[in-house]
Order: structure tokens, then sequence, then C-alpha cells
């Protein structure tokens, strides 16, 4: 089931048209991911979708209704620009952010613990009360004793903390270490194995390929394309194939005696010692003739169909965009 439907959605600013009818849906227990450039109209579209801004043409969808404020309360939205409430503790900033999307305390407090635990945070509590009440909940850490990625991960666990049914993320992974980055990716996978419909915009296409069920790519204000992340890759081969072989006594430093071929497009040797080598496949050049030659040399260690990655599909969408 559709958890949010955009259905046309156009929105502008004075003169400049930010979303030209863009359509997309969001599935419970999916992950869609949005790339775009700086000001292909990204934000614009989640802040519409997190009830903050309307817009001006086209209709939006929550759960197979049209979209309300009412419906923010079971969502969560975690915007680029930070904020959190600078004179409230950890603890108090999580009471206020759980108890005004409908948690009660006693649920608030239960959510606050979990995810403290799961993310690692305990310790942001001080132990002077270890009843787990309220008490020790206000003697947690000010907000000014945390360094920007301890508020990034505060700010992440205050947008999650009612289990929302959508969540919002904008740019989820700025300012987070390698170590919490994971952390967090988790912590989303764990929500959509939940049914959580989740919708992200990043500029690291490692999270994109590894994360999301679904992309959409805008380019100033339009969709250029969307859909399954696999199938999006496929849809741009070009009918390569990618073979390695493992360096030989013979290979130190020569690639073998074919790395001329005409077909093929490309050739780089790897740290592990391999010669990883492109082709170009057609009627007159098969893969099954590129696997017999390749076997032929002997010491094949992988053979398979080259995908383009989402990036470079990224930076040529984009670059035909620009010159159309």
């Amino acid at each position: 089931m559709a958890v949010i439907q955009l259905q046309s959605v156009c929105k502008s600013y004075g003169n400049q048209l930010v979303s030209d009818g863009i359509s997309m849906n969001v599935q419970a227990g999916s992950i869609h991911g949005l790339l775009g450039q700086n000001g292909a109209g990204k934000t614009t579209l989640l802040r519409m979708m997190a009830t903050i801004t309307q817009p001006d043409h086209g209709q939006i969808l929550f759960q197979g209704e049209p979209l309300r404020d009412i419906h923010a309360h079971a969502m969560g939205y975690m915007p680029e620009e930070r904020g959190l409430y600078k004179r409230m503790s950890v603890g108090e900033q999580l009471l206020f952010f759980a108890e005004i999307r409908g948690l009660s305390r006693a649920q608030a407090k239960k959510e606050i613990r979990h995810w403290m635990e799961r993310l690692g945070m305990t310790d942001w509590i001080q132990a002077s009360d270890h009843s787990g009440g309220l008490n020790r909940v206000k003697q947690s850490k000010k907000l000014e004793e945390l360094s920007k990625g301890m508020a990034q991960k505060l700010q992440f666990l205050c947008t999650i903390i009612h289990r929302p049914k959508l969540l919002i993320l904008d740019e989820p992974f700025s300012g987070f270490d390698p170590v919490n980055a994971d952390l967090i990716r988790d912590v989303i996978l764990d929500l959509k194995q939940e049914g959580t419909a989740v919708v992200f915009s990043t500029h690291r296409m490692e999270n994109i390929e590894s994360l999301c069920d679904e992309i959409s790519l805008i380019h100033q204000g339009r969709m250029q394309f969307q859909g399954g992340t696999q199938s999006v890759r496929r849809a741009q081969a070009l009918g390569q194939f990618e073979l390695a072989l493992q360096q030989d006594s013979h290979l130190q430093t020569t690639p073998p005696r074919w790395a001329d071929h005409p077909q093929k497009t490309g050739l780089r040797f790897s740290p592990e010692g391999r010669w990883i080598f492109r082709f170009q496949c057609d009627d007159t050049f098969t893969p099954s003739q590129l696997l017999a030659l390749a076997q032929a040399e002997g010491d094949l260690i992988y053979f398979s169909e080259y995908l383009p990655s989402i990036h470079d599909i990224f930076v040529q969408t984009v670059q035909q965009a620009q010159h159309a």
C-alpha cells in the first residue's frame, strides 16, 4: 500500500517553478531515494510531504486520503538544517518530541530507553537515578555538551521516537562518522522491516545503491527518471561485460595477450593483483565467446554483466538534461 502519493504536484516560489508535475509513490516497508543537484527541488518535495508547505497544483495523498496537517503526527521529518531546543536537556527534548507525536508519558519513557540503548546513547543520561523515571531523564546531558555529531544523533532519535509510518529524511547521513552512519543506516532498515515508508535525499550514492528499493532523479524541478534501483541500472546497460584475471608470473607487468582486443572498452590493474577488463558485446562478439576467450587465458576470477553505477547514471542524465 502506498503511504504517500504525489500526483502531478507543482510548486512555485515567485517566478521560479521548483516542482513541475512531479508524481511518485512510496510504499509501506520500502525506501525511496531522491537524487538531484543542489537546487533541483528535492527539499521542496520533502517539505510538501511533511505538510510544511502546500502544492500550488496537484494532490498529495497520505494512506489514500488527501494530505492534511493532522497526518504529520504519523510522520517523522528530519530537515537538512537541523534544529533542537538549546535550553532543553537530551531527555527533555526526547520527551517533548514523543509527547507531541501522541505518545503517553509512560510510552515515551519506554521508547526513549529502547532507542537510547539501540543507538548507544545510554551514557548520555546520568546514573544518579537508577529508576529510569522522569528525574533521570531530566538529569541528562544539556545540548551545549554535545558535539555536532552527537546533536545529529539526537535529532535523528527525536525524528523516529514515535516509530512513524512515514519517515522523511533530508541528507540524513550528513555529519556522521562512518560508525554512526552505519548505525543510522541499520536503524532505517529496521524501521523498514516494521513497515515504515522511508523517503530521503542524499548525495552519497553508496547509500542509494545499498538502501533504496526505488529512486527518483529530479533536475530543475522535473522528474528525469524513477524506478527500482536495479531496474534503472539495467535499463542503462550497454551490453558490456566485465571480467577479472588473477595476476600470474607472466602477467606481473604486462596484461594478457588479448588486452588489445578491438571490443575492449576498459582495462585496469587492481590492488589485489587482478587485471580487470570491460568488453562491449554484440551480435559479432557474444558474451559466450568472451567467456570462452577468458577461460582459455586461465585464472578467471569473475565474469559478469557490467551495470553502470547510480553515480554514473546520475552524472550522465544531468549532463544530458543540461544540454537538451
